[in-house]
């Protein structure tokens, strides 16, 4: 049964929605867009619903063609700088668009922005970026745009905390140049007793300090339960498993934040020239933003949706609102299509959520068909590390 939540709990939820409310709290996305395209097979005919956060991600299903992808948040802010992509997708050649969202820097951000992007804004994302152009303006350590936004200022207390050292300023640099995974396991190995301190386990261990990294205390709650080490322990091994084990090349996710900008190389596939200019081309007018909640999106929708993108907000609800998950499901069966899948991440092996919450008078274990080894095998895979566990469901009709 979802625990009752005690004072503390309730006045640290009030505490972390006023802060992640109004306030950009991704710049970047924070799920494996490669298992995503695994998972869910994405064809021409589908319509794909996914939870906006920095919008990467749902860039990245554009690129396979489905009919529609459909950004959902709550935030406007979230969909504001998925509306100043789309808008440099569609208006500036990829050098400066690489320049905004690959460097996280130009040069002419003024001129470009209000030269030809900001028209193709809506009034909320407008007024917002009028404010908040400086991000792009500056180049060098801790000053890109990549360190700005909530998850922004963790890095850069990070690389702050990093850079005083100059021994594990000079094992992390060594980590992002290894040349192949020996290299980098050992670079990693000599950076982890300057990293792993009692200091920064007491850090990670704080309320505040998960809920500035976008961990509500839900999710707090059960990395603590499911880990012996606790939220510092399981976030170590994230990191070992990531830093250690996985090759860097590739881990646009973690390398963005040590370097504070992506590379030509090492980026998401929107900011690949081809995949950029297949964008600009028309699939990137497949992307519709709408902030809403998911329940009032759904219910507002006429269209069928065949995927769903759940990020991991399932957690925050099972805890917090187990009412309104139970009407958010509820929302996305009346709305999927014949053969609909839901893909969804958690902080716990087996979130509890699943067998707690009922649909229509059954329990919502009995409506969703689940592929386990697939997703074990793909969560293996996972360049990110940072959730327990994922989830891919197949809908069945009542």
């Amino acid at each position: 049964m979802p625990r009752t939540p005690t004072l503390a709990d309730r006045i640290h939820h009030r505490a972390f929605g006023a802060v992640c409310g109004n306030a950009l709290l991704y710049n970047a996305c924070w799920e494996d867009p490669a298992l995503d395209r695994e998972a869910l097979k994405l064809g021409a005919d589908d319509e794909v619903l996914v939870i906006t956060s920095a919008g990467c991600n749902a860039l990245d299903y554009a690129l396979c063609g489905p009919r529609r992808v459909h950004a959902i948040d709550a935030n406007p802010r979230q969909n504001a700088l998925l509306e100043l992509k789309l808008a440099g997708i569609r208006h500036l050649p990829f050098d400066e668009f690489f320049d905004l969202f690959g460097s996280g820097y130009a040069a002419h951000v003024g001129e470009m922005y209000h030269d030809v992007l900001r028209a193709d804004l809506s009034p909320f994302a407008a007024r917002y970026w009028d404010r908040r152009l400086h991000w792009f303006a500056a180049r060098g350590w801790r000053r890109t745009f990549y360190f700005h936004g909530l998850s922004g200022l963790a890095a850069r207390l990070m690389q702050s905390w990093v850079g005083r050292n100059h021994h594990l300023r000079d094992a992390v640099e060594a980590l992002i140049a290894a040349p192949d995974l020996s290299a980098q396991r050992e670079a990693y190995d000599r950076a982890a007793p300057l990293l792993w301190t009692r200091s920064l386990n007491w850090a990670l261990s704080r309320r505040a300090t998960l809920g500035l990294l976008g961990v509500p205390y839900a999710q707090m709650r059960e990395l603590e339960a499911s880990h012996p080490g606790g939220c510092p322990g399981f976030i170590r091994a994230a990191v070992e498993s990531v830093l250690r084990d996985r090759p860097l090349a590739d881990n646009y996710f973690w390398t963005v934040y040590l370097r504070g900008s992506y590379t030509r190389t090492c980026c998401p596939e929107y900011l690949k020239r081809e995949n950029f200019y297949a964008l600009k081309h028309g699939l990137a007018d497949r992307v519709v933003a709408h902030t809403d909640t998911v329940t009032g999106f759904l219910r507002k929708h006429e269209q069928p949706i065949s995927r769903f993108v759940l990020l991991d907000h399932l957690d925050w609800m099972g805890s917090w609102r187990p009412e309104a998950l139970a009407e958010e499901w509820q929302a996305i069966f009346d709305r999927a299509t014949p053969g609909a899948r839901a893909i969804f991440r958690s902080a716990s092996p087996a979130p509890e959520w699943i067998a707690d919450t009922s649909v229509a008078g059954r329990p919502l274990a009995e409506r969703l068909r689940f592929d386990r080894p697939r997703a074990s095998a793909l969560h293996q895979r996972d360049r990110v590390g940072t959730y327990a566990s994922f989830h891919i469901a197949d809908l069945v009709p009542a």
